[in-house]
């Protein structure tokens, strides 16, 4: 028997993704209230009625809540959707860890690393919040934009506690947008902030005009670094096979308006890593997260050749050209070396 659907809830961030969240949900006559860190950024989306910076054309519901208070965003909320970029969480939650309602789980729409730590998002709220609190994770090939037109898009939920993934799994689950479950929560973390990183690198190579079949061998061969880091890590390898794994990264590479993506291609045309930001109105995940990779990956002892290159292009002024030469000259081997498909269902 499917889990009854979250009744009440609060969205904590004011971007594009929570934004087109509270507007499925209040299409779904789910009491929604949505949270951000700036008043008057709030405000002024409250009373236009509009997400002009993040999610410009699309009119938000009448029955979406606004709530500027730190100690009244939460109340009464059933559940508490993250919708904060990963390199910020730690700021925000701090701010509101005493507000934070016990018993009440919070799901992560994050996909990222953060720096220093190298936590994944739901790991970032543990370590905030210091209590416990029920996590998951919403994630998947999910273009806020396409959510928003109401085209056909899927998504995955992932917790631990299957029950709890069910549960956010019936309440996002409309016409548009089927929700999936899994608990391999690593692994759909990890699949969701890694592809980011080989999304910059596919913008190089169609900046650079490399042509088609260098992008299928990119997305190919990063969905294999994906794997091997999060086989390394404990994750399943079913789930880079999955609607978060090879599902996303597709979707990344190729949408034509993907931020990464598109900071990828000014990277690849030329411009400096501050100048592709600069052109960008919204966070670059890929960015920090490609830092984060580099030191988890020399924390496991697993190879990350295409997030190598990207690091080096954008932190360390490696000409595209040679990094792309490099890539292409290393030493053969085959495509899969033995034992490299074992998979592991251990979770956290």
């Amino acid at each position: 028997m499917q889990p009854s659907a979250y009744r009440n809830v609060t969205i904590i961030g004011d971007g594009g993704m929570g934004t087109v969240l509270s507007i499925l949900l209040c299409e779904k006559d789910v009491p929604t209230r949505m949270w951000g860190y700036d008043a008057k950024q709030l405000s002024e989306i409250e009373h236009s009625r509009e997400n002009c910076r993040f999610l410009p054309g699309y009119t938000l519901p009448d029955s979406l809540g606004f709530e500027a208070g730190d100690d009244r965003a939460m109340t009464n909320a059933e559940l508490i959707v993250s919708a904060v970029p990963c390199q910020f969480m730690r700021a925000v939650w701090s701010r509101l860890r005493k507000h934070v309602p016990d018993g009440v789980p919070i799901v992560s729409v994050a996909k990222g690393i953060e720096n220093d730590t190298l936590l994944r998002p739901t790991q970032i709220l543990y370590d905030v919040l210091g209590k416990d609190v029920p996590l998951a994770a919403l994630s998947g090939p999910t273009i806020a934009d396409e959510l928003a037109r109401k085209l056909p898009a899927t998504a995955c939920a992932a917790a631990v506690d299957e029950v709890l993934a069910m549960r956010i799994q019936s309440t996002f689950t409309c016409p548009w947008l089927r929700v999936y479950t899994n608990t391999d929560l690593i692994g759909v973390e990890l699949a969701g902030a890694m592809k980011n990183v080989i999304a910059i690198a596919a913008g190089i190579i169609d900046g650079v005009q490399a042509g088609n079949n260098a992008k299928a061998a990119l997305l190919a061969r990063g969905l294999a670094e994906i794997t091997r880091l999060g086989l390394a890590m404990g994750a399943n390898e079913y789930t880079f096979a999955g609607l978060t794994g090879l599902g996303d990264l597709v979707t990344t590479c190729i949408a034509p308006t993907g931020r990464n993506r598109s900071f990828g291609e000014r990277i690849g045309r030329g411009l400096t890593r501050e100048q592709a930001q600069e052109a960008t109105a919204s966070v670059v995940e890929g960015v920090s997260t490609c830092q984060s990779v580099v030191s988890l990956a020399a924390r496991c002892g697993v190879e990350t050749p295409i997030t190598q290159a990207v690091y080096e292009v954008l932190f360390e002024n490696k000409p595209v050209q040679t990094a792309i030469e490099n890539l292409m000259s290393r030493q053969l081997k085959p495509e899969w070396s033995a034992g490299s498909a074992k998979s592991s269902t251990k979770v956290p």
